[in-house]
């Protein structure tokens, strides 16, 4: 079992974080925070199993350095820059006001200087995992404000970049402060981004798309693996600078090829592995005998992080034009701490700056605000509300005058779709001609940037992931369309939106038969599956070449579809309808046909036009400017581009089209 010492840890540590992740869903709180709680339960404080917390914590580099990679790869000073005038001053502001709170209490404590810089630095900066999660869940993401506080983020990731340069020069020396080694560290990583940016640039790009043009995935995803943790780990050996700095930096230069989604999807899976590794490592530092022993400064901290941070946050909004729903949503947004807090505690204790107890103090701040975060979302309405009591003080928080509405609030008889692909882009485009309400929610952050630009209705999230959908007005829709092409997404989807509306018609996308039968049990109406509607049609329209009329054609593909694409005549409606078609041949049907500008009917009465004398066919039916006329009177008058529903025989209706063919 000795030499099994890595499987068994690896093990342990991602089935207790699968639990723990589970029950904290379960329970509505982050699954960071479950991960967090399984380490604790495996770590060396609490009985049972013990984890080697050496090797995981190797593992949990890793996930450090995917972390850094992630967040490079989709850093955008293209975006940071559409909200510079909230991100810029309120990031610095924040940063500055709340490392002073930390550094002052830390003082109180009777901390050292170096301790209590760390532990403001580690208080100040938020983490951007909870962040995305929580404006996500709460329809958010894609919003002004929730732009206002992803640009505020991305902001302080680069500081604690800088923070993880500048930190080896606090680590103590004899004289005092060494503004040598702080020029040399200056130097190198100096040298290190040039080299990157300007070289690398160029050769990573290059280099990825000719392993594309192997059309080996396998390759890819190794090149992938090798610049991400070849970069991180050159940069710590031969320029001395942090891993998480030599991976964001990576992930930086990656993003500028044009197959940096490819890049990104790739990455994905190893790096919730190796991040769940990393928050399980946290928590088994955790030692809850000695949290329970300076309960004290642990509530202490975590009124700092929930309460202290979000005040400041607010103050910032009384100094800026910034709108006061802003500086609800980012204060929400920033009363955590996580991961890279850990980051600059774990540098803080590798340098000799912070002890192990003080670390715990920094870890267990960051369980209980990430635990709370959620609520604190959930009091942004409240919060607003209290506050527009108080008119003067309002006035001064939202100086850029009334927030637009959530779109949950303002939108009522829509339709909502999930996904914007090919489907979903043809459903848009065919509702907005028939000037029907749409919302649409996608996980694309490019497709979101394209709705955005055509003033469409849409909400950034994985709706089968999150609680996106409790923010899409489903229990005001008329109908909920789902487009994507993952069957096993579609029923989580499915599942929710039946116990957030059960009445909500649902019309839904299936890959294969058998997951036609489940989505169709877990409540939707209508489950369309692509490949078996190819063969329908063709059945359809063999049916009509042989003259069988459209209507009994359609009720037949319709029982088909019923009966989940069972092609096999096995159930009495299919017999019963199929009988109907065989005695329905040649009989009367039902066309629309359109009056076209020009033609002589055109402002003729139904009695002056005499159809049925000419034709044999009747007027049913006019729809004009989306208006439907039924039974129309003799002294209807007609007007060009008119649709006129007519009943009659084959014959009869053929008739029919050629006279509404003829123009002057």
């Amino acid at each position: 079992m000795h030499e099994m010492t890595l499987l068994l840890n690896i093990a342990v540590a991602l089935v207790a974080a699968f639990f723990g992740g589970l029950i904290a869903r379960r329970l509505g709180l982050p699954t960071i925070v479950g991960y967090m709680l399984a380490g604790i339960a495996i770590g060396p404080f609490t009985p049972g199993f013990v984890g080697d917390v050496k090797t995981i914590g190797q593992l949990a580099e890793l996930g450090v350095i995917f972390l850094m990679f992630g967040v490079g790869l989709h850093f955008s000073f293209g975006d940071l820059w559409k909200v510079r005038g909230i991100a810029i001053p309120g990031a610095v502001g924040q940063i500055a006001l709340a490392t002073l709170l930390g550094f002052g209490i830390s003082q109180l404590w009777g901390w050292t200087a170096a301790a209590g810089l760390v532990l403001g630095l580690a208080v100040s900066i938020a983490s951007t995992v909870v962040l995305l999660r929580g404006l996500m869940d709460n329809g958010l993401l894609n919003t002004p404000h929730g732009q206002a506080a992803v640009g505020w983020l991305v902001l302080e990731d680069l500081a604690t970049v800088l923070i993880l340069v500048l930190l080896p020069t606090l680590a103590p020396a004899v004289g005092g402060f060494d503004w040598q080694n702080l020029g040399l560290t200056l130097l190198k990583a100096g040298a290190f981004l040039l080299l990157l940016l300007f070289v690398g640039s160029k050769l990573i790009p290059w280099l990825l798309l000719r392993i594309a043009h192997t059309r080996s995935r396998e390759l890819f995803i190794l090149a992938i693996l090798a610049i991400a943790l070849g970069t991180a780990l050159g940069a710590a050996e031969l320029f001395g600078v942090s891993l998480a700095l030599g991976a964001f930096v990576a992930g930086v230069v990656v993003s500028e090829s044009p197959l940096s989604h490819q890049v990104g999807a790739d990455l994905l899976p190893f790096r919730e592995a190796f991040a769940v590794l990393f928050f399980v490592s946290i928590g088994m530092l955790v030692n809850p005998g000695h949290l329970l022993d300076n309960i004290g400064p642990v509530l202490a901290l975590t009124g700092l992080i929930l309460l202290g941070k979000p005040l400041v946050t607010m103050l910032l909004g009384l100094l800026f034009p910034w709108p006061a729903r802003t500086s609800l949503v980012v204060a929400a947004g920033l009363s955590q701490i996580g991961e890279f807090s850990f980051i600059l505690g774990q540098a803080g204790v590798s340098l000799g700056l912070l002890a192990q107890d003080q670390y715990s103090l920094i870890l267990a701040g960051a369980l209980f605000s990430i635990t709370m975060n959620p609520l604190m979302f959930r009091l942004i309405n409240p919060a607003e509300r209290w506050l527009r009591s108080f008119p003067k003080l309002w006035k001064a928080l939202n100086r850029q005058g009334p927030a637009p509405a959530p779109v949950a609030e303002e939108i009522a008889d829509h339709v909502v779709i999930v996904g914007f692909g090919r489907v979903g882009h043809h459903m848009v485009d065919v509702l907005g001609e028939m000037a029907i309400p749409h919302l649409v929610v996608e996980v694309d952050a490019e497709r979101v940037a394209e709705l955005s630009r055509r003033h469409i209705a849409s909400l950034f999230g994985d709706a089968a992931n999150s609680e996106v959908l409790m923010h899409a007005g489903l229990s005001r829709a008329r109908a909920l369309v789902v487009t994507v092409p993952d069957e096993a997404a579609s029923e989580l989807m499915v599942a929710a939106a039946r116990g957030i509306a059960p009445e909500l018609p649902i019309i839904v996308r299936a890959a294969s038969n058998a997951g036609v039968k489940r989505l169709a049990q877990l409540g939707a109406q209508h489950v369309i599956h692509p490949e078996m509607e190819g063969g329908l049609e063709i059945v359809r329209r063999t049916f009509l070449q042989l003259g069988f009329p459209l209507r009994k054609v359609y009720q037949y593909a319709d029982a088909v579809r019923r009966d989940h694409y069972d092609l096999q005549v096995n159930t009495e409606q299919e017999h019963r309808l199929l009988l109907e078609l065989l005695d329905a041949a040649g009989s009367i049907e039902i066309a629309w046909l359109r009056l076209p500008l020009g033609n002589p009917l055109v402002g003729q009465t139904l009695a002056e036009a005499k159809l049925r004398a000419q034709t044999g066919a009747s007027v049913v039916a006019i729809m004009r400017n989306r208006q439907l006329l039924a039974n129309p009177k003799s002294m209807t008058v007609f007007a060009a581009e008119d649709r006129i529903g007519l009943i009659g025989d084959q014959q009869q209706i053929a008739a029919a089209e050629r006279l509404f063919a003829v123009t002057e």
